[in-house]
């Protein structure tokens, strides 16, 4: 097993407090409002703390049907959680797991920072390319956008 990290940040015009809130604690009712074409439902087991596991069930035509994160870490006064994709989505025949490190700081603009860690380990010798990683990005980035859009448009919500 190989492990190939990749660091990246995102910046973000709502606050760090609201955005950590809609993409952890609320994620299970925020996800399917904001991000209906990817997100049909979550499902959660367990508290949410550590040792829950999240199964993210996707809209129909799209190339994965659900993912299961279990979530490892979650201070809320920190805003800071990590996570791991245990089954489903990207894992197949090349990825036993992939890890996140995610902590939500202030932006300069009044807005937010998420900076973020992520960890593939791959199974034997496969490789994973940046390509691939770039690609995990871009999915995961369509998500993030519609609940950024979602909680400007509702502001109300998460707070």
């Amino acid at each position: 097993m190989g492990v190939v990290t990749y660091d990246f940040e995102v910046t973000s015009p709502i606050s760090p407090t609201r955005l950590f809130k809609a993409l952890t604690v609320e994620s299970g009712k925020v996800f399917p409002k904001a991000a209906p074409h990817a997100v049909k439902s979550v499902e959660l087991q367990g508290n949410g703390g550590p040792g829950s596991i999240a199964k993210i069930n996707f809209a129909e035509g799209l190339p994965y049907q659900y993912v299961k994160h279990e979530i490892e870490y979650h201070d809320q006064d920190n805003l800071s959680y990590s996570y791991s994709v245990i089954e489903g989505g990207p894992l197949g025949d090349k990825l036993e797991k992939i890890s996140f490190e995610n902590k939500f700081v202030a932006g300069a603009d009044g807005g937010s920072v998420c900076k973020s860690l992520m960890k593939f380990y791959t199974i034997g010798d496969c490789v994973f390319t940046e390509e691939e990683i770039k690609d995990q990005i871009q999915r995961m980035d369509r998500v993030y956008k519609a609940v950024e859009a979602y909680l400007e448009t509702n502001p109300d919500v998460c707070n």
